[in-house]
């Protein structure tokens, strides 16, 4: 983290619109399947607009899963309008949905140019996302 830039703490949730997994191996007897998940979602809080990801994701026998992702969220950060993408990686373990993430560097465009931050998110399955960020902008 850039400790001589002004962090700011930004909260709210995540609405999904759309989940759409698709297995694309599970050829291996015994094995996880490998999924890819696309995924629509809005932003609701100090972040508002609309995500689109890609998540692929290990999921074991007992239920729990592994994931990466990508997102690029359009939208506004407090009254800076523009665009920004996520990377993510968390696991699912139980019925809880949680991960972190961070602001890919130089992925900000309009008034998000510059932007960097790092965060979180935790869900219930089936419910909104809790999510954080903390994000500062590059001189």
């Amino acid at each position: 983290m850039n400790e001589d830039a002004h962090h700011t703490h930004a909260t709210g949730r995540i609405e999904v619109h759309t989940y759409e997994p698709t297995v694309y191996d599970n050829g291996v007897e015994g094995g996880p399947d490998l999924t890819e998940i696309h995924v629509s979602e809005s932003f609701i809080g100090d972040i508002t607009g609309d995500g689109i990801a890609r998540f692929l994701q290990t999921a074991r026998p007992d239920g729990s899963a592994s994931f990466v992702g990508i997102e690029r969220v359009s939208g506004a950060i407090g009254d800076r309008h523009g665009s920004f993408v996520l990377q993510d990686a968390g696991t699912l373990e139980g019925s809880t949905v949680s991960g972190q993430w961070f602001v890919v560097a130089g992925s900000g465009t309009g008034q998000l140019a510059g932007l960097r931050g790092e965060g979180g998110f935790t869900a219930e399955l089936g419910q909104n996302a809790e999510i954080s960020l903390d994000y500062w902008f590059e001189h």
